[in-house]
């Protein structure tokens, strides 16, 4: 099997976005638009990512620092996609082997696509795939040009397209798939003839049809997965089809959502079996809720919440980054954040955990079977042992502990 790498163009400026942040570090339901980039890559089996940068880029390597199989290429002037891609020449003059290329603002993209394109590839013994789609309204994409068989012939950029070509509505999301070797010879013969005066990696394709290869176009992308992100409305869409994708993975898990429209759930939160999350609960962060729990309506759970099994949380209760056990229960109007509650407590309602004294946070211990009244306040640091019974109303501060647990 030859080995595979790929190469993700991550370096333009999205003047759309009007953002300071560089546009594929723009969040899709919690994770960076480059992350899900990257892990559709992965699930492929590319051995290295070469992760093209430009704007940005010191900010970009820093949220991926810990990404091993990453090697950052930078692209000082951005003068086309085939200019971004003839930057990684230097790192992969010597490879044999396949090379993926794709976009880092498309989030929707999923791997069992590239499978379907890989699977073409290697069965037509191919120098070129590449996936395309069938769009009602194909503004702004590359038009697929065909011959009477059906054959691709080439790649027309929507500004450069005549008006026939325009009606065209199979267009190119720029998924491909290449032989290394014959990508970057073709790449080297690429000229900036056209409107733009850009260095279009399309036109390597036709370059590569040209000289007598194979390059196979197949019809393997679903609309949806076509969407890329070059404005704040398009972050937008791509998140709630992200949000209806994260919901359906877990309802499949045998998880309830009851109105999934008015719920929230971030994309790196893990929820157990027989769990069932109310209306307009918003689960944002690294969560992970256990099973046959029972969370919200209006719920907040932030990141670094890890719930047990049996855990309900009622209206108007926000977690963060705290640790409850196996049943605990805090139905109305709390907020524990930074805490550890042992099992089977019971929050009332209007409880908090004052976490923060104005220059650091700390944390609240709750042992085993407590019993919290409603409106109380705990004063962190703060400790309870195992069966403490706090009054309703009452603010709790380690001193007051001590004295009472001392006899004063």
């Amino acid at each position: 099997m030859a080995e595979r790498v790929a190469i993700i163009l991550a370096a333009g400026i999205s003047s759309r976005m009007n953002t300071n942040l560089p546009k594929v570090l723009h969040e899709v339901c919690g994770r960076p638009m480059l992350a899900y980039v990257l892990d559709a890559c992965r699930q492929v089996g590319t051995s290295k990512i070469y992760v093209v940068v430009g704007y940005g880029a010191e900010q970009v390597e820093e949220r991926f620092a810990g990404s091993k199989d990453i090697i950052w290429v930078k692209q000082d002037q951005q003068q086309g996609t085939a200019h971004a891609v003839l930057c990684c020449k230097e790192h992969l003059k010597d490879f044999d082997g396949q090379t993926l290329i794709l976009c880092g603002d498309g989030p929707l993209i999923r791997a069992e696509m590239f499978r379907t394109v890989i699977e073409c590839y290697e069965a037509g013994q191919s120098a070129a795939a590449l996936a395309t789609t069938i769009l009602d309204d194909p503004t702004g994409y590359g038009r697929i040009v065909r011959d009477a068989y059906g054959n691709i012939k080439g790649i027309v950029e929507h500004n450069d397209c005549t008006k026939d070509q325009l009606s065209i509505k199979e267009v190119n999301p720029s998924y491909y798939l290449f032989n290394n070797k014959i990508l970057f010879e073709a790449l080297e013969k690429v000229k900036p003839d056209n409107v733009r005066h850009e260095y279009y990696l399309t036109d390597a394709l036709s370059i590569i049809i040209a000289t007598g290869h194979k390059v196979v176009a197949v019809t393997a992308v679903r609309p949806e997965e076509a969407v890329g992100v070059n404005s704040r409305a398009e972050l937008t869409q791509a998140g709630k089809i992200m949000q209806r994708r994260i919901q359906q993975k877990l309802m499949d898990n045998g998880v309830t959502i009851v109105d999934p429209v008015n719920t929230w759930v971030d994309a790196r939160a893990d929820i157990g079996q027989d769990t069932v999350i109310e209306p307009f609960t918003y689960i944002h962060g690294q969560v992970k809720i256990g099973q046959n729990c029972r969370v919200g309506p209006f719920a907040y759970l932030r990141s670094g919440t890890l719930l047990g099994d049996d855990v309900v949380l009622g209206v108007f209760t926000e977690i963060k980054n705290s640790t409850l056990a196996d049943g605990v229960r805090a139905r109305h109007l709390s907020y524990l954040g930074d805490a550890s509650v042992g099992r089977n407590v019971n929050i009332g309602a209007g409880t908090i955990t004052a976490n923060f004294d104005g220059q650091k946070i700390c944390r609240t211990d709750i042992g085993n079977d407590c019993y919290i009244g409603s409106g109380a306040m705990l004063i962190a640091p703060l400790s309870l042992r195992d069966g403490s019974h706090i009054k309703p109303g009452i603010v709790v501060s380690q001193d007051e502990v001590d004295k009472t647990e001392n006899g004063n």
